[in-house]
């Protein structure tokens, strides 16, 4: 089993920073992508931005050049920074690691359980 937990999500006024961190840990075997998504209520659940092993990333169009992800390949972790920050960020965000585990070396996604951040206005 991988279980994924985020951090570093709370409440922050508009045009100010967070920055979220996920750990994965259990039976890795490797870490293919590692990525950040969003779900604000009554929408869907959406890419803010993903990372391949090698560091190559993408983001969704409303968060270019406003947020960063990174990650740490020995410490299979991932982090999203982001400033200016705006009310419309406001939503719950879920970690996802595309993940080779266990003894069969089994692909699966795994998602964390979400941490909330709040933008006020």
């Amino acid at each position: 089993q991988v279980q994924l937990v985020e951090s570093g999500g709370g409440l922050v006024q508009a045009g100010g920073s967070l920055r979220l961190s996920c750990a994965a840990s259990g039976s890795i075997f490797s870490i293919f992508s590692m990525g950040w998504y969003r779900q604000a209520p009554g929408k869907q659940r959406e890419l803010v931005a993903g990372i391949s092993r090698s560091g190559t990333t993408n983001y969704g169009d409303s968060v270019k050049g406003r947020f960063t992800i990174s990650r740490d390949n020995a410490k299979n972790t991932v982090s999203l920074q982001m400033n200016s920050l705006k009310p419309e960020d406001t939503a719950v965000y879920y970690c996802k690691s595309v993940v080779v585990s266990g003894t069969l070396r089994s692909l699966d996604d795994y998602w964390g359980q979400g941490t909330q951040v709040t933008v006020s206005s």
